[in-house]
């Protein structure tokens, strides 16, 4: 009880700390939804005449498809474990496994969903440009890979402390060293 009523700022402060990220996350996670579900259904280069893609029978099509269907449920599954963030009670147990377990899920998948966007670009542009352009697979991997290094220098810290807090040795884990010979 002593702990608890000598923490209260700091247990408003992590609350708010976390809302605010798990709201500018779900902001994100929710436009990389709705921009993978309409590409699904508007895929490059249109249809045939039986319904078909037209570049049905290429592989970097696949790649489209594929990496567009990973973008579309990893960051489904961030946004749900950004929600759960959001609709938590935010009590102090919450905040030793729950809250850090959602929160690591939710960066993982948007990562992936960041990732899987981009390859879908990639395709997409190599798919529509294949006859006019051939040297541009080079450049798209580098222009593509930018955006998704940034957002992992730029979390990755964040990734780690919250393993760490979590699953890590915690103060009160006994020490070994204290062993009697």
């Amino acid at each position: 009880m002593v702990f608890t009523e000598s923490h209260k700022e700091l247990l408003a402060e992590g609350r708010e700390w976390m809302k605010d990220t798990a709201s500018s996350c779900t902001v994100v996670a929710a436009l990389i939804v709705t921009m993978a579900f309409a590409a699904a259904f508007t895929v490059p280069g249109g249809n045939q005449d039986n319904g078909n893609p037209l570049f049905l029978n290429y592989h970097v099509f696949m790649l489209f498809i594929v990496a567009d269907a990973v973008a579309l449920f990893s960051s489904a599954t961030s946004v749900l474990m950004f929600l759960g963030i959001l609709t938590s009670r935010y009590a102090e147990a919450d905040f030793l496994y729950a809250l850090p377990k959602r929160l690591t899920i939710g960066l993982l998948s948007l990562f992936m969903s960041l990732a899987a966007t981009m390859i879908a670009f990639s395709s997409a542009l190599a798919l529509v440009l294949k006859d006019k352009v051939t040297w541009i697979a080079a450049p798209l991997i580098i222009a593509t890979s930018i955006p998704v290094c940034l957002f992992g220098l730029l979390q990755f810290p964040l990734l780690v402390e919250l393993v760490k807090s979590t699953y890590g040795k915690s103060i009160f884990h006994q020490q070994n060293s204290q062993r009697i010979h």
